[in-house]
């Protein structure tokens, strides 16, 4: 795109934009990329961004996997890896584990760590936007209140921001390019638990306190069973997967079949192993996540009502199996009693990046805050990018 075209698609000045970009091209942000047609004068000069001038790192921080994206600037996806989850361990010593593989991950890659503008973290659980902590995480209670932001920057060396994984998950798929800058959506994402990161006018919609989007917290049975949240009928106590695997080891025949009755099999492998059976057209285990994916549509339902909103992603480990079940029950409920259906259909697709969604979300995240600050208006998104350009600099 040549100068002009970013003046006129900006509407700022040529000399503003000229200034601009020759502070980006001093950067190495953005390079000359050949000419343009001439429409009577001087051929154009085309610039384009150097997406292998910066990195972002992206951690998704789970219980039975860690998974690490490195993306260029453009968002994409340059490098990957999966180690071992956190497990039972302190976070103490899992930060300290996750910088060490971080360097051995830029190591092995040949890129300097001065490259990376920064690194951020998806997580489950409620988030403190003061603090940079995660609370009231439902399997590891001693990630409440502990410092991620802080501990692993100090660790790395680098600005770090956290975020929650659905949010993460949203982010992503805007930065895939899949969405449009001007459309509305939501991202539907389940791992151990369900949340549902959304996307207004081209940012994450956050709140008070940056955890809008629990849809897992959407009570649908009101003497429902208790949540550990304090409510009852809550959706992750009707459809998450430890839900779903309980349910399963009910059966005593499904539970042979699949060889799940090991208490000691998580339960993100049980889950799996559910789901695979369902795909494959096992009555018992297709009952099991058509009922799941039942209840996830009523929550979805609301979201859809609620926002008005016409595109919707379903990503994460979660879907990962039998995702293909739950995509059709769910549109199926829109297609039926979306209140707007008549007017306009809801777009449902699974989300396009894959179950690395919240990591590559994570580093997209960074990139957000660092190269389009005028979209963190929020409070914990100015927080955020303040402190990432302190840092920084």
């Amino acid at each position: 795109m040549s100068r002009i075209e970013l003046s006129e698609r900006s509407g700022l000045t040529e000399a503003t934009i000229s200034k601009i970009v020759r502070s980006l091209l001093l950067d190495g942000l953005v390079v000359e990329a050949g000419f343009g047609d001439s429409t009577g004068g001087k051929r154009p000069v085309l610039l384009t961004l150097n997406t292998d001038s910066r990195y972002a790192l992206g951690i998704s921080l789970d219980a039975q996997h860690i998974v690490y994206v490195l993306s260029d600037v453009s968002g994409r996806a340059v490098h990957k890896m999966t180690t071992d989850g956190t497990g039972t361990s302190k976070p103490a010593d899992v930060i300290k584990r996750v910088a060490s593989e971080f360097g051995r991950l830029l190591r092995r890659n040949g890129i300097d760590r001065s490259d990376v503008i920064g690194i951020g973290v998806a997580g489950a659980g409620r988030l403190d936007s003061s603090g940079g902590v995660l609370r009231s995480s439902r399997k590891a209670s001693a990630w409440e209140d502990f410092a991620v932001e802080d501990t692993l920057s100090e660790a790395s060396g680098l600005p770090v921001i956290l975020d929650n994984d659905a949010n993460c998950a949203a982010l992503g798929e805007f930065w895939s390019g899949r969405v449009p800058a001007t459309r509305d959506f939501a991202t539907v994402y389940m791992a151990t638990g369900i949340g549902c990161g959304i996307v207004i006018n081209g940012d994450i919609y956050r709140g008070a306190s940056s955890n809008v989007g629990e849809i897992g917290h959407v009570i649908l049975q009101v003497d429902g069973p208790e949540c550990w949240c304090g409510s009852r009928g809550c959706l992750e106590m009707l459809a998450a997967p430890a839900v779903v695997v309980q349910r399963a080891r009910q059966n005593a025949q499904l539970t042979q079949r699949l060889g799940i009755g090991d208490q000691h099999i998580d339960v993100r492998h049980a889950f799996a192993a559910i789901g695979k059976a369902a795909a494959a057209g096992d009555d018992d285990a297709a009952a099991l996540i058509t009922e799941a994916a039942m209840y996830l549509s009523k929550a979805v339902l609301g979201v859809v009502n609620m926002l008005d909103i016409n595109t919707l992603f379903l990503g994460g480990p979660g879907f990962a199996e039998a995702g293909n079940i739950y995509l059709a029950t769910v549109r199926d409920e829109l297609e039926r009693f979306a209140f707007m259906r008549t007017v306009h259909p809801v777009s449902v697709e699974m989300s396009a990046v894959g179950p690395e969604a919240a990591a590559l979300g994570a580093a997209s995240v960074v990139l957000h805050s660092h190269l389009t600050p005028h979209h963190a208006s929020t409070r914990r998104g100015q927080q955020r990018a303040e402190k990432t350009v302190e840092k920084t600099t």
